[in-house]
């Protein structure tokens, strides 16, 4: 539980060689169900102390296009509750919200007391695709790699826990999972157009990417690289990665008295009216 010590890597989003080999090693399912449920008891011990403390956690995830950040996320909310860990997936900006400071629509869903709030991408879209595919000039992408230190320092001096993760797949990986998702039903609707432009540009995303990490990488709010070629050892890692950095504790559960239910009514009559039931389709 208490801050992890250890120096961090440094890490080219360009080199991905590294994660290649770890889908030959990958946990069994065994393994990684047991693993996962452990970590999984930890955020609901984490969530107890959230709401106890009162303390405010952002969790950014940003990434290279079907990195996994979803996956991950599912793997954190799914046993907590969304009143206390929020997830922000904002759309494309609506006319009134291009016209506003570009932090302004960010800085709404930022966390109160007790809460986590994860941002499925975030800020950083600026800097990002926003910068790849023309939507911001490169005059503003610059004043944003140049402000935006500053302006997460300030989170962080305020009271806020401010956690970055970068999740990076190989070339190879991420046209697998593209056509993965050409091919299963159940994923076409992850492929967007701009997927395909990622595709196309890799390498266009990989320079503002690498620049990105390297303007915006503090002591205040450091980048954290999750290799993703392979998504279950990617979500054990960056679970476990967020639990070490936050100093929680175990807030012991106080159990409610029940007390006796209560009787039934002599008078009371069972509703005759019919209902409409859902239909068992099992059989």
């Amino acid at each position: 539980m208490s801050k992890d010590k250890k120096a961090r890597q440094k890490s080219s989003i360009q080199d991905s060689e590294t994660t290649d080999v770890e889908t030959a090693g990958a946990p069994s399912a065994k393994d990684y169900a047991s693993e996962l449920a452990r970590l999984q008891v930890e955020l609901a011990h984490l969530q107890a102390w959230v709401k106890k403390s009162g303390a405010r956690i952002a969790i950014i995830f940003e990434g290279r296009d079907a990195a996994g950040k979803g996956g991950v996320i599912k793997r954190i909310t799914e046993r907590v509750s969304p009143r206390v860990f929020r997830v922000v997936a904002l759309p494309a900006p609506t006319d009134r919200e291009k016209t506003q400071i570009y932090m302004q629509r960010y800085i709404q869903h930022l966390p109160a007391g007790g809460e986590v709030v994860i941002f499925d991408r975030s800020w950083y879209n600026r800097p990002g695709v926003e910068r790849v595919m023309g939507f911001c000039s490169e005059e503003k992408a610059r004043r944003f790699l140049e402000q935006t230190p500053r302006f997460e320092a300030a989170l962080v001096e305020a009271g806020v826990t401010l956690l970055k993760y970068f999740l990076d797949v190989s070339e190879d990986e991420q046209e697998r999972r593209f056509r993965q998702r050409v091919e299963d039903p159940l994923r076409q609707w992850k492929l967007s157009p701009m997927d395909v432009e990622s595709y196309n540009r890799w390498w266009e995303y990989t320079r503002a990417y690498d620049e990105m990490i390297r303007a915006t990488d503090t002591r205040q709010a450091p980048w954290w690289i999750v290799p993703s070629n392979d998504k279950k050892r990617a979500r054990i890692n960056c679970i476990a990665h967020i639990l070490s950095q936050i100093p929680y504790e175990h807030v012991p559960f106080d159990i409610p008295k029940f007390g006796k239910r209560q009787k039934k009514p002599s008078d009371f009559v069972d509703d005759a009216t019919p209902r409409n039931v859902v239909p068992d389709v099992l059989g």
